[in-house]
């Protein structure tokens, strides 16, 4: 063994060491302790295999995990942990003939809601938020699409989890509310949905627009102007040619300006996104995009778009998908984003929307329950892509660890990765939520 090498493997073995007075639950051969602790091994592992990757200083780990557990922290996007479905009853609707589409919404309603239901889920879903550290989410509370129905179905099943696991988890309307969850030591979740509800009647734009103002009285405070398609408002990110934002668009904009509902480009297309920055009086966002200069996909945003989308006084909130990220698809790519988009637009003006979601560790065993299809495919098996989802194929594969790097429950190591980085505590804070909050302030003002 050479002496670089057993310089390099003690520094290791003492950074361990010296860690332990941190951590709890073991990670391989280290261990956390404090909030941030988890005995569940499928918290653990994504942990291990991303520090196994970001190899921090024992300083900087030790400075990383208090500074992420010290400051709020709000996730631009993403989704509340999933829970396992009930193998038993939705063995008895594949065997009662359910449609798949029956089978579809019953997976849905099992994973957004038996966290309210169940206890042991219940607990499960408890113990990710406290050991993640997040405080309040933009959660996902609207299908995607523009059919009210279509939206109220989801933002239905989150409403009644939130009821239902007050005061543990809340149901955020004011920016206020998620200052005051952080300082009691509690979890909630601010809705958005993936659409613009449109009655479709076609009578004339304020007529149209008209369901806005009754999801806003339900508590959703951000919208997605397109979803990957091309819609009434403007063309989606998927379109292969993007004709930018419609007249409609922008009367759409103005209503969600006037209604303090923030403007979401995340899925819309290029052109579309530096449009309706250049329509939007308010500060608007791209919840969970990327930095197309590191790596040009279309779900990233270009320079120009981005800087359009900070001129609002907005954000762009970084992913945690590995093929929108390129390089590795890994952590590290995840954090050059972040470095990018820091030292590119500002410390003021970035965000973290993973758009990953954590999944209770019950699921394989709730669903080896279920029988197969004829064919040998599981009743869990994806459908084909809705017309919402369709996009343009590419050619990247990450590895199974790259993926895992980028679990929702890394977050304490996305903040330990951007002190690796440089950042300072600041900086590091505003990424973390306080960006997020300010945007919200600024729409509800």
């Amino acid at each position: 063994m050479s002496t670089s090498t057993y310089t390099n493997r003690r520094t290791w073995i003492r950074l361990s060491a010296g860690a332990a007075s941190l951590l709890s639950a073991a990670i391989g051969r280290r261990v956390w302790c404090g909030p941030l602790a988890s005995d569940n091994p499928s918290i653990q592992k994504p942990r291990q295999i991303a520090l196994e990757l970001l190899k921090p200083s024992e300083r900087d780990l030790r400075h990383g995990l208090q500074l992420h557990e010290e400051s709020l922290v709000f996730e631009s996007y993403g989704f509340a942990p999933r829970a396992a479905i009930d193998g038993d009853q939705y063995r008895q609707a594949i065997e009662s003939g359910a449609s798949d589409d029956e089978l579809v919404d019953l997976r849905e309603e099992m994973t957004m809601t038996r966290c309210a239901t169940n206890d042991v889920e219940r607990h499960e879903f408890l113990d990710a938020m406290r050991s993640v550290g997040v405080t309040c989410i933009f959660e996902n509370c609207g299908e995607e699409g523009n059919d009210p129905l279509r939206l109220l179905k989801r933002l239905a099943r989150y409403q009644f989890t939130v009821d239902q696991m007050a005061p543990d988890l809340t149901k955020a309307i004011r920016p206020s509310d998620v200052v005051a969850a952080k300082a009691a030591g509690r979890f909630c979740l601010a809705f958005t949905t993936n659409g613009v509800p449109l009655r479709q009647q076609w009578i004339d734009q304020r007529d149209e627009l008209r369901h806005v103002k009754l999801f806003r009285q339900m508590g959703v405070r951000m919208m997605h102007l397109t979803y990957n398609r091309r819609n009434p408002l403007g063309d989606g990110a998927g379109e292969a040619n993007d004709a930018g934002l419609s007249d409609f668009g922008k009367t759409a904009i103005q209503e969600l300006n006037r209604l303090g509902i923030i403007v979401d480009v995340a899925h819309s297309g290029w052109r579309t996104s530096l449009e309706a920055a250049k329509a939007s009086k308010r500060p608007m966002v791209a919840s969970h995009s990327a930095c197309a200069s590191l790596h040009k996909h279309y779900r990233g945003k270009p320079d120009d778009t981005i800087k359009a989308i900070c001129d609002t006084g907005g954000v762009i909130g970084i992913c945690c998908i590995p093929r929108f990220l390129g390089g590795n698809g890994d952590i590290t790519a995840f954090l050059d984003h972040i470095d990018y988009a820091i030292k590119k637009f500002g410390a003021d003006h970035v965000a973290i929307g993973t758009d990953v979601a954590y999944v209770s560790r019950n699921e394989s065993v709730e669903r080896a329950k279920l029988p197969k299809r004829t064919n040998g495919n599981s009743f869990m098996s994806n459908r084909p892509s809705r017309w919402e989802h369709l996009w343009p194929a590419d050619d990247f594969r990450a590895s199974a660890d790259a993926t895992a790097s980028l679990s929702w429950v890394n977050w304490p190591l996305f903040t330990v990765g951007m002190v690796q980085r440089g950042h300072a505590d600041e900086t590091i804070r505003k990424v973390l939520g306080q960006n997020v909050l300010r945007v919200w302030e600024a729409n509800e003002s």
